[in-house]
């Protein structure tokens, strides 16, 4: 028995004038999941979130909220409910009044919202803020007000506009965790518009990575990450190395390239988005895939001989430039900083090791 789909999109077509903002959307989020749309400025991410909740109508197609065409549904009918980027509050307003915004036309007692506003503040971490003025608090804080005030209304679907953007590298990634927490705690489906990839990969269940108006790929971030479907996804998401290959022919379940740098090597097939032999193709690897060998090391067959560039150094981790015989420009490699490993200086010849599962092969 298949579980019905929180949210579903058939064919979504968005026209502003002769602008398509939305090419065809056909896509379903599941209950309970925290998904992400994903990508850069003027891909349609936040087009598409404002036609779930009602704020933006589609050209053609449909959105389905549990089962409900929302076809002539408003804003304020859908069970949805929004996290702004600006977090629109109230500076004139308490905690609780900002929290409690919401209920103003509910027709509970004074004594229920009363209660409902401080479980809502607990829920987000703020319990005894509630008399505090709004104007008074951190961007965290802000950001945790809003949330409460669009959970209190115990909607189906929390929507999240970039909500993180606007606060620094560590508050940020301590609301992410936070987040993904509470996305657990209430149950609901989160959808979140992102164009952070590391926002994205840390957050997510499954994530649709959009380009002009179009899915891409939609993947858990593993795949998405590992095995992107490709070059512009593999591109797009993280740090990722390419260098010319051929491909020269398939045995079993391999696939056989040469590739610049690196030399004649097999790709399994699962790993290969196929180009016929002779074609020109791309060999893509992520930098902490490659291996620096050091003094004694060995690696079979599998290894290649390069110039260290440049080096650059973050404390847990090393990130060198390296030169692989033959190529001009040099790929990106990362090595954990462990006890007894030396960084090598620029200017140092080396040796670079590979597993068969760290390449992609791309048309």
């Amino acid at each position: 028995m298949t579980t019905q789909p929180m949210i579903a999109f058939r064919e979504v077509h968005k026209y502003y004038g002769d602008y398509h903002a939305l090419r065809g959307i056909t896509a379903e989020i599941r209950p309970g999941e925290f998904f992400s749309l994903l990508g850069p400025s003027g891909c349609g991410k936040t087009t598409l979130l404002r036609t779930i909740a009602g704020f933006e109508d589609i050209s053609s197609g449909a959105v389905l909220i549990d089962g409900r065409d929302m076809a002539g549904v408003p804003a304020n009918k859908r069970p949805t409910n929004m996290v702004f980027q600006s977090y629109a509050i109230f500076p004139h307003l308490s905690v609780a009044q900002n929290v409690g915004f919401g209920l103003r036309r509910d027709t509970r007692s004074k004594g229920e919202k009363a209660k409902l506003v401080e479980e809502a503040l607990e829920m987000v971490g703020l319990k005894g803020y509630g008399a505090r003025a709004a104007h008074a608090l951190s961007g965290g804080q802000r950001q945790r007000v809003a949330l409460a005030r669009a959970l209190i209304l115990k909607p189906k679907v929390l929507l999240l506009d970039e909500p993180l953007s606007a606060l620094d590298r560590k508050i940020r990634e301590q609301m992410q965790v936070e987040l993904i927490k509470l996305q657990r705690e209430v149950g609901i489906t989160f959808v979140l518009v992102t164009h952070d990839q590391e926002e994205a990969l840390v957050m997510s269940d499954r994530i649709a990575v959009m380009f002009e108006g179009e899915i891409a790929q939609l993947a858990d971030p593993e795949t998405l990450y590992r095995r992107p479907n490709s070059r512009r996804v593999a591109d797009f998401i993280g740090v990722m190395n390419f260098l010319p290959a051929t491909v020269t022919g398939e045995r079993g379940d391999t696939i056989t390239a040469e590739v610049a740098g690196l030399g004649a090597l097999e790709v399994a097939r699962s790993q290969v988005s196929l180009a016929p032999a002779g074609d020109q193709a791309a060999v893509g690897f992520r930098p902490e895939t490659l291996t620096l060998l050091y003094e004694g090391q060995q690696a079979g067959d599998r290894e290649a001989q390069g110039v260290i560039d440049e080096v650059v150094y973050y404390g847990d981790m090393t990130y060198y430039d390296v030169r692989l015989d033959g190529m001009e420009r040099p790929v990106r490699i990362s090595m954990r900083n462990v006890f007894g490993r030396p960084v090598l200086d620029v200017g140092t010849r080396t040796r670079v090791a590979w597993s068969p599962g760290a390449l992609v092969l791309f048309r």
